[in-house]
Protein backbone atom coordinates (compact mmCIF):
# COMPACT_ATOMS: atom_id res chain seq x y z
CA UNK A 1 0.00 0.00 0.00
CA UNK A 2 1.82 3.46 -0.87
CA UNK A 3 2.18 6.10 1.48
CA UNK A 4 -0.53 8.26 -0.13
CA UNK A 5 -3.37 5.89 0.19
CA UNK A 6 -2.26 4.74 3.88
CA UNK A 7 -3.09 8.63 4.80
CA UNK A 8 -6.15 8.83 2.44
CA UNK A 9 -7.57 6.18 4.93
CA UNK A 10 -6.00 7.49 8.34
CA UNK A 11 -8.05 10.83 6.88
CA UNK A 12 -11.12 8.91 7.03
CA UNK A 13 -10.85 7.41 9.61
CA UNK A 14 -10.24 10.46 11.60
CA UNK A 15 -13.22 12.11 9.88
CA UNK A 16 -15.48 9.54 11.09
CA UNK A 17 -13.82 9.57 14.37
CA UNK A 18 -14.73 13.60 14.53
CA UNK A 19 -17.95 13.27 12.92
CA UNK A 20 -18.74 10.54 16.34
CA UNK A 21 -17.73 13.19 18.30
CA UNK A 22 -19.81 15.66 16.94
CA UNK A 23 -22.89 13.45 17.46
CA UNK A 24 -22.26 12.19 20.73
CA UNK A 25 -21.94 16.49 21.28
CA UNK A 26 -25.12 16.74 19.92
CA UNK A 27 -27.13 14.39 22.02
CA UNK A 28 -26.09 15.23 24.98
CA UNK A 29 -27.00 18.40 24.55
CA UNK A 30 -30.25 17.42 23.18
CA UNK A 31 -30.78 15.28 26.37
CA UNK A 32 -30.16 18.24 28.42
CA UNK A 33 -33.01 20.24 26.79
CA UNK A 34 -35.42 17.64 27.28
CA UNK A 35 -33.97 17.07 30.81
CA UNK A 36 -34.57 21.35 31.45
CA UNK A 37 -38.00 21.22 29.54
CA UNK A 38 -39.57 18.20 31.80
CA UNK A 39 -37.84 20.31 34.54
CA UNK A 40 -40.05 23.35 33.70
CA UNK A 41 -42.94 21.81 32.94
CA UNK A 42 -43.10 20.01 36.49
CA UNK A 43 -42.44 23.26 38.24
CA UNK A 44 -45.21 24.62 36.11
CA UNK A 45 -47.78 21.97 36.50
CA UNK A 46 -46.91 22.62 40.84
CA UNK A 47 -47.24 26.17 40.59
CA UNK A 48 -50.92 25.83 38.81
CA UNK A 49 -51.99 23.02 41.60
CA UNK A 50 -51.22 25.26 44.09
CA UNK A 51 -53.05 27.90 42.24
CA UNK A 52 -55.78 25.75 42.33
CA UNK A 53 -55.62 24.02 45.77
CA UNK A 54 -55.25 28.34 46.75
CA UNK A 55 -58.38 29.36 45.13
CA UNK A 56 -60.09 26.21 46.02
CA UNK A 57 -59.33 27.13 49.43
CA UNK A 58 -60.75 30.54 48.75
CA UNK A 59 -63.86 29.54 47.40
CA UNK A 60 -64.51 27.20 50.70
CA UNK A 61 -64.09 30.31 52.82
CA UNK A 62 -66.36 32.27 51.07
CA UNK A 63 -69.32 30.23 50.90
CA UNK A 64 -68.92 29.22 54.65
CA UNK A 65 -71.52 31.33 56.43
CA UNK A 66 -73.15 30.88 59.90
CA UNK A 67 -75.00 27.76 61.16
CA UNK A 68 -78.74 28.63 60.70
CA UNK A 69 -81.12 26.28 62.02
CA UNK A 70 -84.29 25.78 60.32
CA UNK A 71 -87.46 26.43 62.60
CA UNK A 72 -87.88 23.92 65.38
CA UNK A 73 -84.86 22.06 64.80
CA UNK A 74 -83.08 19.85 67.83
CA UNK A 75 -79.42 19.67 68.44
CA UNK A 76 -79.87 17.35 71.17
CA UNK A 77 -77.64 13.96 69.52
CA UNK A 78 -76.92 16.49 66.33
CA UNK A 79 -79.07 18.65 64.15
CA UNK A 80 -81.88 16.42 63.91
CA UNK A 81 -85.20 17.77 62.56
CA UNK A 82 -88.26 16.34 64.62
CA UNK A 83 -91.88 15.14 63.24
CA UNK A 84 -94.89 14.08 65.75
CA UNK A 85 -96.02 14.39 68.73
CA UNK A 86 -93.80 15.76 72.04
CA UNK A 87 -95.94 13.14 74.64
CA UNK A 88 -95.56 10.43 72.20
CA UNK A 89 -93.40 7.77 74.05
CA UNK A 90 -90.97 6.55 71.24
CA UNK A 91 -88.60 7.95 69.25
CA UNK A 92 -87.60 6.92 65.94
CA UNK A 93 -84.17 8.53 65.14
CA UNK A 94 -83.31 8.35 60.86
CA UNK A 95 -80.36 9.61 59.26
CA UNK A 96 -80.54 9.55 56.11
CA UNK A 97 -79.23 10.82 52.18
CA UNK A 98 -81.64 12.38 49.72
CA UNK A 99 -79.33 11.18 47.17
CA UNK A 100 -78.88 7.87 48.73
CA UNK A 101 -80.80 4.85 46.87
CA UNK A 102 -81.02 2.39 50.25
CA UNK A 103 -83.05 5.78 51.93
CA UNK A 104 -85.48 5.86 49.32
CA UNK A 105 -85.54 2.30 49.59
CA UNK A 106 -86.64 2.36 53.39
CA UNK A 107 -88.89 4.99 52.54
CA UNK A 108 -90.63 3.22 49.82
CA UNK A 109 -91.11 0.88 52.26
CA UNK A 110 -91.88 2.25 55.90
CA UNK A 111 -93.28 6.02 55.11
CA UNK A 112 -97.07 4.91 55.57
CA UNK A 113 -96.32 3.17 58.89
CA UNK A 114 -94.32 5.63 60.17
CA UNK A 115 -96.58 8.38 59.22
CA UNK A 116 -99.94 6.47 60.75
CA UNK A 117 -97.49 5.93 64.00
CA UNK A 118 -97.00 9.60 63.93
CA UNK A 119 -100.02 10.49 63.19
CA UNK A 120 -101.48 8.16 66.54
CA UNK A 121 -98.83 10.24 68.70
CA UNK A 122 -97.04 7.04 69.23
CA UNK A 123 -94.30 7.64 67.64
CA UNK A 124 -92.19 10.53 67.00
CA UNK A 125 -89.33 10.97 64.77
CA UNK A 126 -85.84 12.73 64.44
CA UNK A 127 -84.90 13.22 60.70
CA UNK A 128 -80.48 13.73 60.81
CA UNK A 129 -79.36 14.80 57.60
CA UNK A 130 -76.14 13.72 55.56
CA UNK A 131 -74.53 14.53 52.70
CA UNK A 132 -72.61 10.92 52.23
CA UNK A 133 -73.13 10.38 48.57
CA UNK A 134 -71.91 13.95 47.56
CA UNK A 135 -68.49 12.33 49.21
CA UNK A 136 -68.85 9.04 47.71
CA UNK A 137 -70.07 10.36 44.29
CA UNK A 138 -69.28 14.16 43.83
CA UNK A 139 -71.73 16.51 43.46
CA UNK A 140 -74.06 19.15 45.84
CA UNK A 141 -77.37 17.02 45.26
CA UNK A 142 -77.41 15.81 48.78
CA UNK A 143 -76.32 19.15 50.46
CA UNK A 144 -78.83 21.05 48.00
CA UNK A 145 -81.72 18.98 48.67
CA UNK A 146 -80.78 19.31 52.29
CA UNK A 147 -80.83 22.53 52.32
CA UNK A 148 -84.19 23.03 50.66
CA UNK A 149 -85.90 20.53 53.47
CA UNK A 150 -84.62 22.95 56.21
CA UNK A 151 -86.02 25.69 53.93
CA UNK A 152 -89.20 23.41 53.90
CA UNK A 153 -88.69 23.30 57.55
CA UNK A 154 -89.01 27.21 58.28
CA UNK A 155 -92.17 26.69 55.91
CA UNK A 156 -93.87 24.18 58.35
CA UNK A 157 -93.48 21.96 54.92
CA UNK A 158 -90.34 19.57 56.07
CA UNK A 159 -92.46 15.74 55.90
CA UNK A 160 -93.92 16.26 52.88
CA UNK A 161 -91.59 18.04 50.88
CA UNK A 162 -89.22 15.22 52.33
CA UNK A 163 -91.46 12.86 50.81
CA UNK A 164 -91.28 14.19 47.67
CA UNK A 165 -87.66 14.79 47.11
CA UNK A 166 -87.42 10.96 47.98
CA UNK A 167 -90.59 9.78 45.32
CA UNK A 168 -88.71 11.84 42.19
CA UNK A 169 -85.24 10.76 44.19
CA UNK A 170 -82.88 10.58 40.26
CA UNK A 171 -80.61 7.97 39.52
CA UNK A 172 -77.46 7.87 42.07
CA UNK A 173 -74.73 8.97 39.46
CA UNK A 174 -77.51 11.81 37.93
CA UNK A 175 -76.99 14.70 40.48
CA UNK A 176 -80.14 16.59 39.27
CA UNK A 177 -80.52 17.79 43.07
CA UNK A 178 -77.73 20.01 42.62
CA UNK A 179 -79.98 21.93 40.87
CA UNK A 180 -81.66 25.09 42.51
CA UNK A 181 -84.07 25.16 39.88
CA UNK A 182 -84.88 21.41 40.15
CA UNK A 183 -85.60 21.51 43.90
CA UNK A 184 -87.64 24.81 43.75
CA UNK A 185 -89.64 22.85 40.88
CA UNK A 186 -90.44 19.69 43.29
CA UNK A 187 -92.01 22.09 45.75
CA UNK A 188 -94.62 22.93 43.64
CA UNK A 189 -95.62 19.21 44.63
CA UNK A 190 -96.80 20.36 48.30
CA UNK A 191 -99.28 23.14 49.11
CA UNK A 192 -98.33 26.54 49.62
CA UNK A 193 -94.25 25.63 49.46
CA UNK A 194 -92.92 27.12 46.60
CA UNK A 195 -93.71 31.06 47.77
CA UNK A 196 -90.45 33.48 47.27
CA UNK A 197 -89.22 32.85 50.81
CA UNK A 198 -88.60 29.23 49.77
CA UNK A 199 -86.92 30.38 46.49
CA UNK A 200 -84.88 32.86 48.66
CA UNK A 201 -83.99 30.57 51.37
CA UNK A 202 -83.21 27.58 48.33
CA UNK A 203 -81.10 30.05 46.08
CA UNK A 204 -79.07 31.62 48.74
CA UNK A 205 -78.36 28.24 50.38
CA UNK A 206 -79.45 29.97 53.76
CA UNK A 207 -79.25 26.18 55.64
CA UNK A 208 -75.18 25.20 54.24
CA UNK A 209 -73.26 25.28 57.20
CA UNK A 210 -76.41 23.76 59.54
CA UNK A 211 -76.44 21.22 57.11
CA UNK A 212 -72.60 20.62 57.14
CA UNK A 213 -72.70 20.68 60.76
CA UNK A 214 -75.44 17.63 60.40
CA UNK A 215 -72.99 15.66 57.82
CA UNK A 216 -70.17 16.34 60.38
CA UNK A 217 -72.21 14.55 63.24
CA UNK A 218 -73.04 12.20 61.21
CA UNK A 219 -69.33 11.00 60.66
CA UNK A 220 -68.44 11.47 64.28
CA UNK A 221 -71.28 8.84 65.23
CA UNK A 222 -69.14 6.47 63.30
CA UNK A 223 -72.63 5.43 61.56
CA UNK A 224 -72.03 2.42 59.46
CA UNK A 225 -73.86 4.05 56.24
CA UNK A 226 -77.53 5.54 55.53
CA UNK A 227 -80.27 4.55 56.45
CA UNK A 228 -79.19 4.32 59.98
CA UNK A 229 -82.70 3.82 61.86
CA UNK A 230 -82.68 3.65 65.51
CA UNK A 231 -85.66 3.06 68.30
CA UNK A 232 -85.26 4.85 71.21
CA UNK A 233 -81.34 4.59 70.94
CA UNK A 234 -81.46 1.01 69.85
CA UNK A 235 -80.19 0.02 65.86
CA UNK A 236 -83.32 -1.64 64.47
CA UNK A 237 -82.77 -2.02 60.39
CA UNK A 238 -80.09 -3.68 58.57
CA UNK A 239 -79.93 -6.63 60.52
CA UNK A 240 -80.07 -9.88 57.84
CA UNK A 241 -80.47 -12.31 60.46
CA UNK A 242 -83.59 -10.45 61.43
CA UNK A 243 -85.25 -8.31 59.63
CA UNK A 244 -87.18 -5.50 60.30
CA UNK A 245 -90.74 -5.26 58.69
CA UNK A 246 -93.10 -2.26 58.76
CA UNK A 247 -95.41 -4.99 60.87
CA UNK A 248 -92.08 -5.32 63.40
CA UNK A 249 -92.18 -1.98 63.58
CA UNK A 250 -95.18 -1.25 65.01
CA UNK A 251 -95.17 -4.48 66.97
CA UNK A 252 -91.81 -2.69 68.37
CA UNK A 253 -93.45 0.61 69.23
CA UNK A 254 -95.66 -0.70 70.93
CA UNK A 255 -94.07 -3.13 73.41
CA UNK A 256 -91.86 0.06 73.79
CA UNK A 257 -94.91 1.88 74.55
CA UNK A 258 -96.26 -0.49 77.61
CA UNK A 259 -92.88 -0.11 79.53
Amino acid sequence: MSEKNREGKRSARERLAEERDRQKARDKQRRALIVGAAVVGVLGLAAVVGLLAANSGDDKSDTAGPVVAPKGASDKDGPAIPVGKDSAKSTLTIWEDFRCPACKGFEDGYRSTIHELADKGQLKIEYHLATLIDGNMGGSGSKRAANAAACAQDAGKFLPYHDVLFKNQPAETDDAFSKNSKLIELAGQVDGLDGDSFKKCVEDGKHDSWVDKSNKAFQDAKLRGTPTVRLNGKDIFGDQNNPLSPQKLKQKVEEANRN
